[in-house]
């Protein structure tokens, strides 16, 4: 006997061998079209023939050539497939141990391109670029580690331009030039000067002693002609002292005291500042220049916003000479009554630590008469790249810089795909703004770079000029808060990346369903807030620091709320509206405010039950007026009444 036949892979699936022929006949058919196209295509001459079908399609955009001929499958695998598979592996099972004709790829040609006005098609490929750039990231674990990576990534890049240090470089250079007295028989000191006497005290005492170390604590003179202030930080260049003044006849005098007054200065503004030289009319101190010559910017002060321009005189390298500069200013009546501003500028860098100090001292003259002084030290890190931990973080840095680009690159394919629908989600329009933060962090950065090193080769070859790093400290301040506004959205776009947790998903959902109630809320606690803030400012405005603008006031009430809060101070400005304010507006915020919280969704649903009684009534009275009839059936009073509620 004959010995039996091994059962072939085409009687395992189901349609037995008359299935298995017809699809191999269908799947020779339509290479026989694919093939009879392409050689009509060739003779033509007019047009590139088109692919397969299997070798361009929306997963294969990029038109990747297939295996070639001599690729053959094994008998045995197609077996084992064929035994192992189920019915919808089949067709492929089969088609696949088949040894079918390829096309050379000089024949295949390119895609077909989407025909002219074809916009779904160009949103196709833009969502599939879009799709392959994202990845993996469509997978919300490997989302959360990317996000978590990103926001580890930006946060030790922004950590990278600060230190513990700077805040103890501040405090012994503010400890130096703000709480020193002006004499040893008096506790002025330049926090609580008043006078234009005070002043030139302050000048001529704690200023020139912080500015100037030539001696060590053994009265031994230190050697070189440089000042290292603490012994430990140099003194850039020569410190600059500057005024701005506004002319005389700047304000209006009534006619019945012209006779009595003749002078009068109004309060600082660029269109009231004198520009005419006086005094003894020599030299810079006593001439105008304006805030281009001198590569000025404004400033923000107490009273007023000042320009960068003025009358200067750059003091010296020494204290004896700066001694009898300060002195001659003082002689020659330098500060008048025009006078609403001096500042005093100098710079120092501690090579310890690679930090530079920019200070500015500013005395402001208001027309009131008295000063007021306000100070900044700014402790800024312009110097990178000389340890080697700098150069790691200059290596996250240009990590940084390309995540940006392919982030961009990846927003601007989204908002080409959705259009303005993309702007809907609160998550798309914050990477939007991390996008344009990182962008301007980037751009100051490197203005900050080269201007820095330019700045620097300058003070080299001139150590008798004032070097003005206070716009460079400016940038650099502005950086260090940008680069936290960053970190601070970047982390709290960490939010989108836990919902794959079951507990952090509520928490989401929570937060997003309470939105509503939260501004709803806000705007009647803000109501009743400002109300009292205007009443604050009106009543003690004139004689308390802290009511003395409406911001003021507005912040005041916040401590209000937090405990903090000197009322013997109100209650001597005003006995009676005193008492009365702040009774009133703790009870306000404390009690009605918190009892109407939990009430405010039951106030809601009465609001809603109100109109639809109302909606109710309508119905009622319109089909009782009307004794609708339905299929025979009249509605009465009391029938209307029962359908109209088990409508409700």
């Amino acid at each position: 006997p004959a010995p039996p036949r091994a059962s072939t892979p085409k009687t395992l699936f189901p349609g037995g061998e008359g299935a298995a022929q017809r699809r191999a006949m269908a799947a020779r058919g339509r290479e026989q079209l694919e093939l009879g196209r392409l050689g009509e295509a060739a003779r033509a001459g007019c047009c590139p023939p088109s692919p397969p079908l299997s070798a361009w399609s929306r997963d294969n955009p990029g038109f990747e050539p297939e295996e070639e001929e001599g690729a053959v499958a094994a008998g045995p695998a197609l077996e084992m497939d064929a035994e192992w598979g189920g019915p919808a592996d089949a067709p492929s099972s089969v088609g696949s141990g088949r040894r079918q004709r390829r096309i050379p790829a000089e024949m295949r040609g390119r895609p077909p391109g989407p025909p002219e006005g074809s916009a779904p098609l160009r949103s196709a490929w833009a969502k599939r670029l879009a799709r392959r750039l994202r990845g993996e990231m469509a997978f919300p674990r490997v989302a959360a580690c990317c996000g978590v990576g990103r926001s580890a990534k930006n946060t030790l890049v922004t950590y990278g331009t600060v230190s513990s240090s700077m805040y103890y470089y501040t405090r012994v250079m503010s400890q130096l030039f703000l709480e020193t007295p002006v004499s040893k028989m008096e506790k002025t000191d330049f926090k609580t000067l008043s006078t234009m006497d005070d002043f030139w005290k302050f000048t001529e005492g704690p200023l020139l002693d912080g500015l100037y170390w030539d001696m060590w604590y053994n009265n031994k003179t230190i050697a070189e002609n440089k000042s290292f202030i603490y012994y430990e930080n140099l003194l850039l260049g020569v410190p600059r002292i500057r005024q701005l003044k506004v002319r005389n006849g700047s304000c209006s005098i009534p006619e019945d005291l012209k006779d009595e007054i003749k002078d009068c200065y109004d309060v600082y503004s660029v269109a009231n500042e004198d520009t005419a030289p006086f005094g003894i009319r020599n030299g810079t101190a006593w001439t105008y220049t304006n805030e281009k010559d001198l590569n000025g910017s404004s400033h923000w002060g107490l009273l007023a916003t000042y320009s960068g321009a003025g009358y200067y005189q750059d003091l010296s390298r020494t204290r004896e000479v700066t001694a009898v500069q300060i002195a001659n200013l003082k002689k020659n009546l330098w500060l008048d009554r025009g006078t609403r501003a001096a500042f005093i500028d100098f710079s120092v860098y501690n090579a310890n630590i690679n930090l530079f100090c920019v200070v500015r001292l500013l005395v402001e003259f208001p027309a009131t008469g008295g000063l007021l002084t306000s100070w900044q030290f700014q402790p800024v890190k312009l110097i990178h790249y000389i340890s080697t931990l700098d150069f790691f973080l200059a290596a996250c840095e240009m990590v940084f810089c390309l995540f940006v680009l392919y982030y961009m690159v990846e927003e601007i394919l989204e908002i080409h795909i959705h259009r303005l629908h993309y702007f809907r989600s609160l998550w798309n329009c914050l990477d939007i703004l991390i996008i344009v933060l990182s962008v301007a962090a980037i751009g100051i950065s490197i203005y900050r770079t080269s201007t820095v090193d330019m700045l620097l080769k300058k003070l080299i070859e001139d150590q008798n000029s004032f070097p003005n790093f206070e716009p460079l400290a400016y940038w650099q301040i502005q950086f260090n808060n940008i680069a936290a506004v960053t970190v601070f959205f970047v982390w709290i776009k960490l939010f989108k990346f836990v919902n794959f947790n079951r507990t952090m998903s509520q928490l989401s959902t929570t937060m997003s369903r309470c939105v509503k109630d939260v501004v709803g809320f806000a705007i009647m606690f803000f109501i009743i807030f400002l109300a009292y803030a205007q009443l604050a400012y009106l009543v003690f405005g004139t004689q308390i620091d802290d009511f003395s603008t409406f911001q003021d006031c507005i912040f005041t009430q916040f401590r209000i709320i937090l405990g903090d809060f000197n009322f013997t101070e109100v209650e001597e400005a005003n006995r009676i509206l005193g008492p009365i304010y702040f009774t009133t507006f703790v009870f306000f915020m404390f009690f009605i405010l918190l009892v109407c919280t939990p009430l405010f969704s039951w106030g809601r649903w009465h609001v809603d039950f109100k109109y639809i009684i109302i909606f109710a009534s309508l119905v009622l009275g319109f089909l009782w007026l009307l004794r609708v009839n339905i299929s025979g059936l009249t509605f009465t009073w009391s029938a209307t009444a029962l359908f109209t509620f088990y409508f409700l």
